[in-house]
């Protein structure tokens, strides 16, 4: 329903800007930061032990994680930091083939051929949880969904799977011959690409081995980081250079409320699907899911209960679609020497969180130096339009640029970084004016135009961009109005242009429903910019998340020199599918053939007096003269040639050096004095956290009596319980209990005598729950054993004791002193 409501404004006061003080000491706490990729996981700790890195930001081997902790004398940062997938190819084959996993039936009974338990167990030694689908056990929304995956009953049934993929094949017309299934008289083949370099090579070659046990032909072709990724990510699906993939994801962070993760693995239209929406390709394609997925992603509900409704029926269905099989979510385990101080970890992503190294140091030195696998490969490209793909290029660039909002390490709540906010909402079906004044920009006319009469939006984000405006980048200029209206108007741009969305279609097309949700902006004064969306949510913070559409990273004659490199000259391509597709590079901004090309363009753009036609006139007047646009141009040449890149942004490290051949990187800290922040700016963050643990001793029931089920909770006050007894056997829940608050450390859940007298003799398993909404932006699972025993028996009487069945370890947001 359209209409009129009462407005409601929520004004954030948690802010992270500091106040000023005398004698402070800009930017970050080390003076500089030198990155080094070791090549190996192998030899990270003789390297910090050895003093020549401090840290490493890439997670250790199982193996080599659990004789660490038990040692003790290196600090160990274990967080649920990244999950293992297997992606499976549906594209139909040729006529006269037969593509196995492009018929539904067999994807999906490949939920049954992977051994999660033993994959956590035996080859992550107990450092990594099953996982059943995109949602990690730990997620806030694992409570959403876990009665959609439990009601599945997955689990590791080999013959299950057998039954399930012979009706399929047969029924297509294939024949089993000597244990192998042909079709059209040849048999049926399947390359699995497996990444080698840590344990998805077990993972990998364990999957080959079910697929031979199901009959079909396997070829294993095992390809490190750069090539795997090529051939499965840069290749049309039909060419049938992969049908089965071990992907790896890093987590960037705590999520509440997924709204990007299941539209990533699931849902075609953001482009992580196979086909990728590269123009040319063919395209997974599934109308319910993308449906599903925007209404999700743009906020179309009514409130909690309908979003969470819409989650699971989009999980259901991507369960059954399975084009991704979920493994396992790993602990991953970050060394450092605990000589650093002040190193800010977040309660998922770990060392990985944009806070980490702004207050991190190391006593009585100047210099931080990390270890990393890798700096640079043949995948590490450093563009901000169609870049920043992989952990390599983003785990440095988190420290040379500033975002506008940020997410709080232990909440996982959306906070103020460079810009605080207010949201005005008219909630989930009323509608706010926007105003007359407001502009949208007009691809067809090349222009701001005002919003047509009578437009509205659900909702406006005012941003303070005080703490842009007027600082300074990284080679010397202010940042002005034209730096936030740039990619504003690139977005647009690329996305409305049809001469442009031609060429980077992948972009253009995973963009446009984000934008088309974009109602209009607004300057007001000289520090507000409002944003206008048709976007709502039950938590404010994320309608200002979703609205944060105009904060810059690079200079905009950076970003011009790239859009007329890319467009006009054709001579690079944002994309590595578009590049390709024309045969030119992936523009790269920290190589140096590539900046020598944007510099001539920077040159040519200096010489003719150049300013990008329409994109700063607003109201008939230009906010960038010729002459300002020179003096950008020429800082920008300036820097190239004391560089050698042209990586430039406003963040507390300057990237001083790349050089990918030798795997470096070198940071120095920004110390301009209209810097906004300051060392210990963040040090609030780097605090202790108390995560709630679950212990409990024997656990028993007698069928047809009274009993009762005893849990210790330990940790912070206030945590809430959710209570599972199930049997893993069929699926069956025998009893929930939900939302029951904590007190006394106690967690008790009872059972009548008529909930006892439908159970029989065995196991089943009580899982319990624990979490903190307000305050955690995590759940902590613990399962235990239950015995059933036969009516009259008697039960043992035993006290609650630490478990050893808890599936993630206690994690601190700061390492401990040295």
């Amino acid at each position: 329903m359209r209409g009129t409501a009462l407005a409601v404004t929520l004004l954030l006061l948690v802010s992270l800007l500091p106040l000023a003080a005398a004698q402070e000491v800009k930017g970050p706490a080390a003076e500089r930061v030198i990155f080094r990729g070791l090549g190996s996981q192998d030899i990270a700790e003789q390297e910090i032990r050895a003093g020549n890195i401090d840290l490493f930001f890439y997670n250790l081997k199982s193996e080599a994680a659990r004789a660490l902790r038990a040692r003790g004398d290196l600090t160990l940062i274990e967080v649920p930091s990244s999950t293992v997938s297997i992606v499976l190819n549906p594209a139909p084959a040729p006529a006269g083939e037969l593509n196995p996993f492009s018929i539904r039936e067999v994807r999906y009974a490949m939920q049954y051929v992977i051994d999660r338990e033993a994959v956590a167990t035996r080859f992550y030694g107990g450092l990594a949880m099953p996982m059943y689908t995109h949602v990690s056990p730990t997620d806030l929304d694992y409570l959403t969904v876990r009665d959609v995956i439990v009601s599945r009953n997955i689990r590791y049934d080999p013959e299950y799977a057998k039954e399930i993929v012979s009706n399929a094949m047969r029924k297509v017309g294939a024949e089993l011959r000597d244990g192998v299934w042909h079709y059209n008289g040849r048999p049926v083949t399947v390359r699995v690409i497996i990444r080698p370099e840590d344990e998805r090579r077990e993972i990998g070659l364990a999957f080959a081995s079910e697929l031979r046990r199901l009959g079909f032909n396997v070829e294993e072709i095992l390809l490190e980081f750069g090539p795997a990724i090529q051939r499965v990510y840069s290749t049309d699906p039909r060419a049938f250079a992969w049908h089965a993939y071990t992907e790896g994801w890093a987590r960037g962070g705590i999520e509440r409320y997924d709204s990007t993760g299941i539209n990533q693995f699931c849902a075609p239209w953001l482009g992580n699907m196979p086909g990728w929406r590269e123009v040319g390709f063919w395209q997974y394609e599934n109308p319910e899911l993308d449906t599903l997925g925007q209404r999700i992603f743009r906020g179309e509900f009514r409130d909690l209960a309908e979003r969470n409704e819409l989650y699971r029926r989009m999980t259901a269905l991507c369960l059954d679609e399975s084009v991704r099989v979920w493994v396992v979510t790993v602990i991953n385990a970050f060394p450092a020497s605990k000589s650093v101080r002040n190193l800010i970890t977040d309660l998922v992503a770990g060392v990985r969180s944009p806070f980490s190294l702004r207050e991190a140091y190391v006593e009585g030195r100047d210099t931080l130096r990390v270890g990393h696998l890798w700096v640079d490969t043949e995948r590490t490209t450093w563009n901000p339009v169609g870049g920043f793909g992989d952990v390599y290029s983003v785990d440095i660039w988190r420290y040379v640029v500033d975002p506008g909002l940020a997410r709080d390490p232990v909440s996982g709540k959306t906070i103020p970084f460079r810009s605080s906010f207010s949201v005005e909402t008219a909630g989930p079906t009323g509608s706010l004016q926007v105003p007359a004044d407001a502009v949208i920009w007009d691809a067809s006319t090349g222009s701001w135009r005002r919003v047509s009469p009578g437009t509205t939006a659900r909702s406006k984000v005012t941003f303070d961009m005080s703490l842009y405006i007027g600082k300074p980048w990284h080679h010397g200029r202010p940042i002005t109005w034209a730096d936030v209206l740039y990619p504003i108007y690139q977005a647009f741009e690329i996305s409305y242009n049809p001469d442009k969305n031609r060429i980077e279609t992948a972009i253009a097309v995973t963009s446009r429903p984000y934008l088309e949700t974009v109602k209009g902006i607004r300057i007001v004064g000289d520090r507000y910019l409002e944003v206008y969306v048709d976007y709502w949510h039950f938590e404010q913070d994320k309608i200002a998340e979703y609205a944060a559409i105009g904060f810059p990273s690079m200079p905009w004659e950076v970003l011009a020199a790239m859009d007329e490199l890319v467009f006009a000259r054709r001579r690079a391509a944002y994309s590595d599918t578009s590049a390709m597709r024309f045969n030119v590079p992936w523009l790269n901004l920290v190589k140096e053939l590539h900046g020598r090309m944007l510099v001539e363009v920077l040159r040519d753009f200096s010489e003719r007096g150049f300013v990008p036609r329409g994109v700063f006139e607003l109201d008939g007047r230009s906010i960038v003269t010729p002459e300002e646009a020179k003096s950008r141009y020429e800082a920008a040449i300036r820097w190239f040639s004391e560089r050698r890149h042209l990586v430039i942004s406003n963040g507390p490290f300057v990237l001083e050096r790349f050089d990918g051949a030798a795997q470096t990187a070198e940071l120095r800290a920004f110390r301009d004095q209209a810097y906004p922040f300051s060392k210990g700016s963040f040090s609030g963050l780097a605090r202790r956290v108390e995560l709630p643990t679950a212990s409990a001793g024997r656990l028993q029931v007698v069928i047809g009596s009274a009993s009762s089920l005893s849990v210790r909770v330990t940790g912070p006050e206030g945590v809430t319980a959710d209570a599972f007894l199930y049997d893993r056997s069929t699926g069956t829940t025998v009893k929930a209990v939900r939302d029951v608050r904590v007190t006394g450390g106690l967690l008790t859940v009872e059972l009548t005598p008529q909930e006892t007298s439908a159970l029989r003799r065995g196991l089943l398993t009580l899982e319990v729950v624990l979490r903190d909404e307000q305050n955690l932006g995590v759940v902590r699972p613990f399962a235990f054993s239950v015995e059933v025993l036969p009516a009259g028996a008697q039960t043992a009487v035993t006290t609650a004791t630490p478990t050893t069945q808890t599936t993630t370890p206690t994690v601190t947001g700061e390492a401990p002193q040295g």
